[in-house]
């Protein structure tokens, strides 16, 4: 059982930055691969990003990749979004995800095993 919790979100105008964070417990975080899910009203939760247990392998959603950095620190359990150059598509609850750490990128919502309640990104023009 692993719980996670996000936190960071809030409201930034276009063009600004905000880091989102989400803090694990209740498993040995190193073994799990992480994922960030966004989902807008009316709209399908996509992949945004993961990463590895190690931290050595990151992948993104093509809109976001150059924008966006997913990063870990083990030693505080946490994962972190990096947003920057943030655009009004990118408004949505962003969640965190847990998955058991594989050597290959897993891009869909229904492989990750523990989610987080979720934190609210708005952009604003």
């Amino acid at each position: 059982q692993v719980l996670l919790v996000e936190s960071g979100g809030g409201s930034v105008q276009t063009g600004g930055s905000l880091r989102v964070s989400c803090l694990a417990s209740g498993g040995t975080f190193s073994n799990y691969a992480m994922g960030w899910f966004r989902q807008a009203p009316g709209k399908e939760r996509e992949f945004v990003g993961t990463i590895s247990g190690s931290g050595g392998v990151t992948y993104y959603l093509g809109s976001v990749k150059g924008r966006f950095t997913i990063s870990r620190d083990n030693a505080k359990n946490t994962v972190y979004l990096q947003m920057n150059s943030l655009k009004p598509e990118d408004t949505a609850v962003y969640y965190c995800a847990a998955r058991w750490d594989s050597p290959v990128v897993v891009t869909s919502r229904s492989h990750y095993y523990y989610w987080g309640q979720g934190t609210q990104v708005t952009v604003s023009s």
